[in-house]
């Protein structure tokens, strides 16, 4: 593992260290200081933050403002996540009642613990944030692909001896009712873990919806989690990375839902982690029960999502709140998930 520490600092500081090519180059997990925390706490502060260029940092910036009003929109695109204690504050502020220093904590925990792995996920944040969506998944995979042959992810994967798949094939149940395509992942045994036969069985069953312009589909699944993310027992499987990475992209379900946004309905239930929140985020309308537990987990092993969710979740709930719940490996309930726009609609489980 690296050695590594943080840098705290204003943001009239970060200013002057940006502008030496040469200080600039110890902002990098490579460098041992994969995390930038920036604290704002005044406009001036906010105004000095505004304008930077960190496209090319390779650290994580974390900005702490004490009040949302003294960051200018302009500032925004400086940061990787924002944080501050008004509760009550919009996006793109992760606003938290109890104080900021847990989460900084959580972000700084899991950044020592995978620190390549953090600086890619702000860096492929940063880069696709203004891609199409198809570009943005092409960009989302190959990093993905890389991470696999990086010290972080084999690290986890010596740690976890994979289990063997269970008996049967049966993966994702399709039923059409009128105009209604029903598609439920059918894996309970696992908590519906996302394994290659259920991403080609979901993408083949989105597939029969794209053909059919009149059919509104329902995603679900059965048991009591939605979906738990990808299978960790076929995680780093594959022998050949670049080869896995054009599969992906050849059976997309996530270019099939942003797709057929418009008439898909997702309905979440339980836990919804990873490719469990990644994929349903593609979709028109999201509906959770009130004890969905959504987040992206895919740091601890050294791996940014990899099911689309670099894409998905920003466009329903910002970069900088997906990095947040990426970075901290904070879940979200089912109100928290509704008051960020991250569901359209809360039931009673």
């Amino acid at each position: 593992m690296l050695e590594t520490m943080s840098l705290k600092l204003d943001a009239r500081a970060l200013r002057d260290l940006l502008a030496d090519p040469a200080a600039a180059e110890g902002l990098s997990a490579a460098a041992g200081t994969p995390l930038v925390i920036v604290e704002v706490g005044d406009a001036a502060a906010g105004r000095a933050l505004a304008g930077l260029d960190v496209t090319l940092v390779p650290a994580v910036v974390l900005a702490v403002a004490a009040d949302p009003g003294h960051l200018p929109p302009a500032a925004f695109p400086a940061a990787d996540v924002i944080l501050t204690e008004d509760a009550a504050a919009g996006a793109p502020f992760v606003g938290l009642a109890d104080g900021v220093a847990a989460a900084i904590e959580q972000i700084r925990a899991c950044l020592d613990e995978n620190p390549v792995a953090g600086t890619a996920l702000a860096l492929l944040l940063r880069s696709a944030a203004g891609l199409p969506v198809p570009a943005a998944l092409i960009a989302e995979s190959a990093t993905y692909s890389a991470l696999q042959e990086g010290a972080e992810f084999r690290r986890w994967r010596s740690a976890r001896p994979a289990r063997p798949p269970e008996p049967g094939t049966d993966r994702v149940l399709v039923e059409r009712a009128g105009h209604e395509l029903r598609v439920t992942l059918s894996r309970p045994a696992r908590r519906n873990a996302v394994d290659w036969r259920m991403r080609d069985a979901l993408a083949g069953a989105l597939a029969i919806a794209a053909a059919d312009p009149g059919l509104q589909v329902v995603l679900r699944g059965s048991g009591p989690d939605f979906c738990a993310g990808g299978d960790l027992d076929e995680f780093g499987s594959r022998p050949d990375p670049a080869a896995a990475h054009l599969v992906r992209l050849t059976r997309s379900p996530a270019a099939l839902l942003h797709r057929l946004a418009a008439r898909t309905t997702a309905c979440l239930h339980g836990s919804c982690l990873g490719a469990g929140v990644e994929l349903p985020a593609f979709a028109g309308r999201v509906v959770a029960a009130e004890d969905s537990r959504l987040g992206l987990p895919e740091l601890r092993l050294g791996l940014v999502p990899g099911a689309g969710g670099t894409v998905s979740l920003p466009r329903r709930i910002g970069r900088w709140r997906t990095a947040y719940l990426a970075l901290s490996g904070h879940l979200l309930g089912a109100a928290d998930a509704l008051r960020w726009g991250l569901v359209d609609e809360v039931t009673r489980a």
